[in-house]
């Protein structure tokens, strides 16, 4: 009686698929470095502001005076990130960073505090450093996301390396307002001792990334592109490409809208009265959440009703974001803002994995500096556009509006973006 065939075995999912490459790891240790620094300069700054000025709509233009910079030179950006090697473009921009660092260390040092103490400057100098930091954030975006799959010998390992890029990253944004809440409390470091850190964590990336091997451009088969054909061809992309651009709005106006951690200084100081202590874990508990769901992904990845679950989990962001602006106890707002990570955690793994699937690697600097528009600036637009809201509306209802607003836009992306509503897997999608 003959034997019946043997049906080959599925391959067995591996979570530290992308962990096992030396130079990734290496990269995710210098962006943990690099992410802890800017998250306690960020808490730091918005702190010292706040102090300084006693007023929300000031920590709103923190958000815009990085945006600003950063939309302005973000195409441009991308088409060096496809025609100038990307290691370059990292190490020059985060050196760039670690001058700013050491300048606002300057600032609240006891030799730069009269600076600041003089009416004419006030917040000034303050705002002119954060400036020109959104210009360098503005060329590592692209730089930085094209460089990550070079270092990837297959194409098999990017969803996971993507899931630990992002599991990485929100890890450091919970450990870097947690430290920076701390270190500002102490009364032995505060303002200064808390740059001087965020200083030395930026030199230690540095150092990481410049041990990182360069990698040769992608070959640009059949492109030659001058400067406006390369910008050009970058948006008419991701405009041409449904499932990229819904996914790329959805996550754009939800972050845009639902911007209440820009406030949290308000609600640490005159709502919560928890103090700076108490800032840093309010700033922090979102991104605990991200980081236990994406770590949940890496070993239980997103394969079925993609689409929906995106749709869902930004309308759970906006409905947390709600609940969270009329809260007045601590402990219950903790939690509120640790769903907020939660969900958005979904959104950022399907963004990223929709992005770098269908977008051939000699355009991702393009597409990435689209996205960084899209994205990357609208957390500062939305911090502006939640403290200019605080400012009319008060700190409880602007929170509560965009909240609405963020659940508001879902039922619209459901509506205009079927094929995101229906997207059921995205390898399926792809060979489609």
């Amino acid at each position: 009686m003959p034997t019946p065939e043997a049906v080959p075995a599925a391959p067995r999912h591996d979570p530290y698929a992308a962990l096992r490459l030396p130079e990734f790891r290496r990269l995710i240790s210098a962006r943990v470095c690099f992410v802890v620094a800017t998250r306690i300069q960020g808490l730091v700054v918005s702190w010292q502001i706040l102090h300084l000025t006693n007023d929300p709509l000031a920590l709103g233009f923190i958000g815009l005076a990085e945006a600003i910079p950063s939309i302005g030179v973000s195409l441009y950006a991308g088409h060096v990130a496809d025609t100038v090697r990307r290691k370059n473009i990292i190490v020059a921009a985060v050196a760039v960073l670690l001058l700013c660092a050491a300048a606002l260390w300057g600032l609240a040092s006891p030799w730069g505090l009269p600076l600041l103490a003089k009416e004419r400057f006030y917040t000034l100098p303050l705002y002119a450093v954060i400036f020109v930091s959104g210009i360098a954030r503005g060329f590592l975006g692209p730089a930085l996301f094209a460089f990550m799959p070079q270092l990837l010998p297959d194409r098999e390992r990017l969803a996971n390396a993507i899931t630990w890029n992002s599991t990485t990253y929100q890890a450091s944004a919970v450990l870097g307002p947690a430290i920076g809440g701390y270190l500002v409390s102490f009364d032995f470091v505060r303002i200064p001792g808390s740059y001087a850190v965020a200083t030395g964590l930026l030199l230690l990336a540095l150092l990481q990334f410049v041990s990182i091997k360069g990698r040769p451009l992608p070959e640009r088969v059949g492109e030659q592109l001058n400067l406006k054909e390369s910008v050009l061809s970058g948006l008419q992309f991701i405009f041409s490409n449904q499932l990229v651009l819904a996914a790329l709005a959805l996550d754009m106006f939800a972050v845009l809208f639902g911007g209440a951690v820009a406030l949290l200084p308000v609600y640490a100081k005159d709502i919560l009265k928890v103090g700076a202590a108490g800032l840093g874990h309010l700033e922090a508990a979102p991104a605990v959440g991200s980081v236990l769901m994406a770590v949940l992904l890496t070993y239980f990845p997103l394969r079925h009703r993609v689409g929906q679950k995106l749709l869902w989990a930004v309308a759970g962001f906006g409905l947390a974001t709600i609940l969270f602006g009329v809260s007045t106890n601590f402990w219950l707002s903790l939690l509120l803002l640790f769903l907020t990570g939660v969900f958005d955690s979904v959104s950022v793994i399907v963004r990223s994995t929709l992005i770098h699937t269908f977008t051939p690697e000699h355009m991702k600097g393009r597409v990435s500096a689209v996205n960084n528009i899209f994205i990357g600036s609208s957390n500062e637009i939305g911090a502006f556009e939640s403290g200019a809201m605080a400012r009319l509306m008060g700190t409880v209802p602007s929170v509560v509006f965009g909240g609405s607003m963020t659940i508001l836009v879902v039922g619209i992306t459901a509506v205009l973006a079927p094929r995101l509503r229906r997207l059921h897997d995205v390898k399926e999608e792809l060979g489609a």
